[in-house]
């Protein structure tokens, strides 16, 4: 699997858990309410960023989708805080 194709799930993976922890948010406290709300923006960015990075990939793209990824990551331990936090009620 290529570097692109792991990022382009990695990205709708996160979709996914977002979507699934929005349906959980009438539960979380304003402090989760808030948080998911500043990582929907920023996963929606990442989303609209990434589609014109993967257009134009070539050598030099390397660098922009190892970036990419270590943003993505920093969504997914955020997505992962969120859902720890809904678990145990806080």
């Amino acid at each position: 699997m290529s570097e692109r194709d792991a990022l382009s799930e990695l990205i709708t993976s996160l979709k996914q858990q977002r979507d699934e922890l929005k349906l959980h948010m009438h539960l979380a406290g304003a402090e989760a309410k808030q948080e998911y709300e500043r990582l929907s923006a920023k996963i929606a960015e990442l989303s609209d960023q990434y589609e014109p990075a993967r257009q134009a990939a070539g050598e030099a793209a390397t660098n922009v989708f190892a970036a990419l990824k270590l943003a993505a990551d920093e969504f997914k331990v955020g997505f992962e805080r969120i859902a720890n936090s809904l678990k145990s009620g806080k």
